[in-house]
């Protein structure tokens, strides 16, 4: 009997990698906005607001999508704070502030640069909540570089 060996592919070795996700995320993120600011920005803003089951593409990115990322997270967080490296107050306590500066930093930068347009100006919470995908991205394509603790 032979026995035949099957040599991963190299999708599924990009896939099991960790850095795989971050890179997705930031490749996907730098083509959006390459493709948002192209003469395809028509195409790509009516791909985004393309009905499907009732609602809008973009809707269901940011409101199913988005909620399950934010519910995985918060899942995390919570292993974390019950179990986990979190466990203790003194040991919560630079988290929280970096999360917290995490959040007010970029809302805050946003809200120096928006111009103070009333319409615009309720847009700080875009920058204050997607700054955890991007950490975690930049966190996965450090790889074993980066402490456990830290992710």
């Amino acid at each position: 009997m032979t026995s035949t060996h099957r040599r991963p592919s190299v999708l599924r070795s990009f896939f099991q990698a960790e850095a795989a996700g971050g890179l997705i995320l930031m490749g996907l993120a730098g083509l959006a906005l390459v493709v948002a600011n192209s003469p395809l920005s028509h195409a790509y803003f009516a791909a985004l607001h393309a009905p499907v089951a009732g609602l809008d593409v973009l809707h269901w990115i940011n409101d199913g999508l988005m909620a399950v990322f934010f519910l995985l997270v918060g899942l995390e967080i919570k292993r974390e704070v019950v179990d986990g490296e979190l466990s203790t107050w003194p040991r919560r306590i630079l988290p929280g502030v970096a999360a917290a500066g995490g959040m007010l930093v970029p809302a805050l930068v946003y809200l120096a640069f928006q111009g103070g347009d009333p319409v615009t100006m309720h847009g700080w919470a875009v920058p204050a909540a997607t700054d955890i995908a991007f950490a975690l991205g930049i966190l996965s394509l450090l790889g074993k570089r980066v402490p456990v603790s830290l992710k």
